[in-house]
């Protein structure tokens, strides 16, 4: 371990994103390694959302819609997120949630496609991706086929029925990256779509939308983008498909022309007819403040560092396998997101010893316990000194005191 700890403090010496660190407020004597659940609370957001409230909002009051373009929140912060996507800036907009999203560009998809009745999906995908398409099926009376079967018969499932293939780049489990690009051709060699849902993977390395030419993507703000709990999500509409469908949520902000308040629903001729109601202005600017994180630091940077990070902490744990760990993510740098998972039979009993020693992670049932890895905030003595701790708890079986296997609402 000595020797892994001076190259951290080499890598450490080298970084080219060093001086990102002291950006986000990090807790003296914790070492975060949650961001792909919760991004850190960058230094120069809460005066930015303080001047929201106070001064935009308590001394200029609804003028703030004008006077500070309050109005243009979701497609300014869709702008910044595009860039980090490989995404036309009037391709993304900013608003609701994901699961919102989810349902608005499924539903938009099978309009595209209605002669089409199968929606396949890997049976692996995150849940809210799932349960939303079987919501749909139901509001439309189960006339859909939802073929979730296993990710390696993804391609045998892709037939000329298929109207639309929803996955996740980047598995919450395991931090398996798909191929986007040869998933997507062989989708569209059938003639189906293609969402995609970034959640792992805006913010974590360099997404390429258009140039895997996808349809449509969805994606949370409150990850590696360090939006805030609970922050905007986005969602992505290739150009060519945002004047085609009708929206199904037809709120007013997707009207072409809200302010007209005429009573027939008009869409807007641009991805703004994905948007619902009335945006969320402080959360919105608490996420454009923390984008603006990004033209300062490039997220080709920080995939190379997080490779780093990762490669160092896989290097670090082999040792600690004789206590039961499984590293369940790919080794191939291509195939690997911004985490690193590992299966242990008491996985959720270690994850809360390793909290209570200052090592934030998390933990995703049955048995997996997530290490995720934020290049702008993360350093490398961290990934050695987490390890570390985590060698102590397992060496001194601290895991295994009554209070760690006590299940919390959140895991």
């Amino acid at each position: 371990m000595n020797s892994l700890f001076v190259k951290a403090q080499q890598l450490d010496q080298s970084d080219a994103l060093k001086s990102a660190r002291e950006r986000f407020f990090l807790p003296e004597g914790k070492i975060y390694m949650d961001g792909n659940s919760l991004g850190a609370l960058p230094t120069h957001v809460p005066a930015r959302v303080a001047d929201a409230v106070q001064r935009q909002w308590g001394e200029d009051l609804i003028s703030s819609w004008n006077k500070n373009a309050w109005i243009d929140l979701p497609t300014r912060v869709g702008a910044q997120i595009a860039a980090l996507i490989g995404a036309k800036p009037s391709e993304v907009v900013a608003c609701d949630s994901t699961s919102i999203n989810v349902f608005k560009v499924l539903l938009s998809a099978l309009q595209l496609r209605p002669e089409r009745r199968v929606i396949v999906s890997d049976i692996d995908n995150f849940p809210t991706d799932l349960y939303m398409a079987q919501g749909i099926n139901t509001l439309l009376e189960n006339r859909y086929e939802l073929r979730f079967v296993k990710r390696a018969d993804l391609e045998a499932a892709l037939t000329e029925d298929v109207v639309v293939l929803l996955l996740t780049e980047v598995d919450y489990r395991t931090g398996e990256r798909l191929n986007m690009k040869s998933i997507t051709a062989r989708a569209q060699a059938v003639g189906a779509l293609t969402i995609w849902d970034l959640a792992h993977s805006a913010g974590a390395f360099p997404v390429a939308l258009n140039d895997c030419n996808v349809d449509f993507a969805i994606g949370c703000g409150y990850k590696y983008l360090n939006g805030g709990p609970g922050a905007p999500a986005f969602l992505f509409v290739a150009e060519q498909h945002q004047s085609a469908p009708e929206p199904v949520l037809s709120g007013w902000m997707g009207h072409a022309a809200p302010f007209a308040f005429t009573p027939e629903y008009a869409p807007a001729a641009s991805v703004l007819r994905f948007t619902t109601g009335t945006p969320p202005v402080l959360a919105l600017t608490a996420l454009e403040a923390s984008l603006e994180l990004w033209q300062k630091f490039s997220i080709h940077s920080a995939r190379a560092k997080s490779l780093l990070l990762t490669d160092l902490f896989i290097e670090a744990m082999q040792p600690l396998e004789q206590y039961g760990f499984a590293c369940v993510t790919p080794l191939e740098h291509e195939k690997r997101g911004s985490q690193v998972s590992y299966t242990h039979e008491h996985g959720y009993a270690i994850m809360q010893a390793l909290i209570a020693a200052g090592v934030v992670g998390d933990f995703r049932a049955p048995d997996i316990v997530r290490f995720g890895f934020a290049p702008l905030y993360n350093s490398f003595s961290d990934v050695i000194e987490a390890v570390a701790r985590l060698e102590q708890i397992m060496k001194t079986q601290a895991w295994k005191a009554p209070e760690f296997a006590k299940k919390a609402k959140v895991t």
